[in-house]
């Protein structure tokens, strides 16, 4: 396996300076870019499944064990404050439980029977993608074996030259060889928290939760968070600070109801029943159109 298969850039490594070791993760980290756009048909279909998924009133659910598996939970984690969406929408499944969150469960990754568990629950809305470097993680394999058989759709994110005939997609990251043969929470590491960065947000922009480049749902939960709000109704519409920080308040704390109260005329309630319509879209709300830059969907 690629993963397991030593580098021969970082043969003497142990014997070099603390800048030469640091030069030799740099250059291989390049590799890490190189590797995610050559993957990017794969992904762009796996976002247009996780698209078609939620849209169906299904869920997004990453697995996997050990590193794998925490950067699923730590991706899901992330996108209820940011989008404001339920916590279920985007889910992550690890290994061992949350326990695993933080240090090391032996033999959970081998355990086919607890992978099968996990997914018992899911359904033909859902879409599941199995993260694991190797591509071989029993766990992982079997959970995606069981929810195929669920109906739901099924893709495998993994750092190896793998095949499988059951997944609905594969993506494969292939940055080669990690500078401690089989420490796949480098290069590998680095390449599975990007994609699933990019499914998730691809996802949720085409959901409309994102606006001009701003997270027009983002959560008011803190000052920071209320004043990035507050920044995003003023710097859309158009109106002074105090404006912006009472249609926040009007709005029920939502910037994209609050904007369309503004560039509407409208009151709080028509401005939510016009996204409902607009299946949550500002964009289709305000009767624009899409850029003429758009490819796909």
């Amino acid at each position: 396996m690629i993963t397991e298969e030593t580098n021969p850039h970082s043969k003497e490594i142990d014997a070099l300076s603390i800048q030469e070791i640091i030069r030799i993760m740099n250059e291989e980290n390049l590799l890490v870019t190189e590797a995610v756009k050559a993957a990017s048909d794969p992904i762009s279909l796996a976002v247009r499944d996780a698209v078609n998924a939620i849209r169906s009133g299904g869920r997004l659910i990453y697995i996997g064990a050990g590193t794998s598996g925490r950067l699923g939970v730590l991706d899901a984690s992330e996108i209820p404050p940011t989008f404001n969406v339920s916590p279920d929408l985007v889910r992550g499944l690890i290994a061992g439980g949350n326990r695993a969150l933080t240090e090391a469960i032996e033999g959970a990754e081998d355990d086919e029977n607890t992978g099968i568990e996990a997914v018992s629950g899911v359904s033909e809305k859902d879409m599941l993608i199995g993260i694991t470097a190797s591509g071989t993680t029993p766990f992982t394999i079997s959970a995606l074996r069981v929810g195929k058989t669920h109906g739901a759709k099924c893709w495998l994110l993994t750092c190896n030259d793998v095949e499988y005939d059951f997944p609905d997609g594969i993506i494969k990251l292939l940055v080669g060889p990690e500078i401690i043969a089989g420490s796949t929470r480098l290069k590998a590491g680095t390449a599975t928290k990007i994609v699933l960065n990019m499914i998730s947000t691809a996802a949720m922009i085409q959901l409309g939760e994102v606006y001009q480049g701003y997270m027009v749902d983002v959560v008011p939960s803190n000052k920071k968070l209320r004043s990035r709000a507050i920044r995003i109704i003023r710097e859309i519409t158009g109106c002074g600070d105090e404006e912006a920080e009472a249609l926040m308040d009007r709005s029920g704390g939502n910037a994209k109801t609050a904007i369309l109260m503004r560039l509407k005329g409208l009151s709080r309630e028509e401005a939510k029943g016009l996204l409902e319509r607009s299946d949550g879209s500002l964009r289709k709300a305000l009767g624009e159109g899409l850029s003429p830059f758009r490819k796909g969907g």
